[in-house]
């Protein structure tokens, strides 16, 4: 779900204090994207949306939910924007989210 190496190379470039405001952004970026697409979205907006999500995804090492969003921005590229598991998105950003701030909440406390 979390490629933690892409996570750690990013701290390490940027800083512990620097990482916290990425992934601040980044969720109240992701959080407003999730909710745009899950109101149905005309399908050359949807590719912009998921390629935005899948590149901040896949910069904070969220390589599932990164994933998704490259086959739905394939897809809503190719016209079949309706085939675009928008839930299955919205299921692994969440869990992702979960994950992802649970681990840094342990990185936090060490």
């Amino acid at each position: 779900m979390i490629e933690w190496a892409r996570l750690n190379e990013l701290r390490s470039e940027i800083g512990e204090d620097d990482l916290d405001d990425v992934v601040q952004i980044f969720l109240e970026e992701a959080d407003e994207v999730v909710a745009r697409i899950g109101g149905g979205l005309p399908e050359s907006e949807l590719e912009a949306q998921l390629h935005f999500l899948k590149g901040s995804a896949l910069n904070l090492g969220l390589c599932d939910l990164s994933d998704l969003c490259q086959e739905g921005e394939r897809q809503a590229a190719q016209g079949m924007g309706s085939l675009v598991d928008l839930t299955r998105i919205a299921t692994v950003y969440q869990a992702s989210q979960v994950a992802f701030l649970g681990a840094l909440a342990k990185d936090s406390a060490a």
